[in-house]
């Protein structure tokens, strides 16, 4: 099955890195005011939703899912359960990423919830990768220059960082320990990360 790609709508101002991500054959999902940068992203939508408060309603030929104002969810963690209900298994998040904190977070906190399903997810800024990396090792080429490390909710114990200038061996990182912060791979190496308990966010920076 192919790919899902959530578009929000945080800033993106780097479209050709953003595009280069973009597959032929993704399904993508416009939410709401994710619909400003469809012209810039150049992806036809598979499927618009949101409450259309901050964008107005296209009227394209697409399927499109009309959400009331006052919710549980937000546009995005919609799109993504919807998705998750049709089948897909492997995200793509932009225009998630900066803004409003609140709406980060948010999305942060999607990325977590996709990965506790079992799915795959990368979400995309100007600046960064982020996903989430648990027991299944997480791999950061020297293509990046720094990347962090931080605890989602408690401890996260058995933290294995290899390849690496700050390496660790069976560590621990807790929530209010934010050590892990601007780790390098080492040049030439491709670093990489893992955690036998817990859940830790991996933000890969290109700068």
């Amino acid at each position: 099955m192919s790919r899902c790609v959530i578009v929000g709508g945080a800033e993106i101002r780097d479209y050709p890195r953003a595009k280069g991500y973009l597959c032929s054959d993704d399904f993508v999902i416009y939410c709401d005011s994710g619909l400003r940068h469809m012209a810039q992203l150049g992806a036809a939508p598979g499927l618009i939703v949101g409450d259309f408060d901050s964008h107005e309603n296209p009227s394209l030929p697409v399927e499109t899912i009309v959400l009331p104002c006052e919710k549980d969810d937000t546009d995005t963690f919609f799109a993504v359960k919807t998705a998750v209900s049709r089948g897909f298994a492997d995200f793509l998040l932009l225009g998630v990423i900066g803004g409003r904190l609140d709406h980060t977070l948010a999305n942060v906190s999607v990325l977590l919830w996709l990965h506790r399903q079992g799915k795959k997810a990368l979400a995309v800024d100007d600046h960064s990768e982020m996903e989430i990396v648990s027991r299944r090792p997480a791999s950061i080429s020297d293509r990046f220059r720094f990347f962090s490390l931080l605890s989602l909710g408690g401890r996260a114990e058995g933290v294995t960082v290899k390849n690496a200038k700050y390496p660790l061996e069976n560590a621990a990182i807790g929530c209010d320990e934010p050590y892990g912060v601007s780790n390098e791979p080492l040049p030439g190496k491709t670093a990489q990360v893992s955690a036998e308990k817990g859940e830790l966010l991996l933000i890969k920076d290109w700068e």
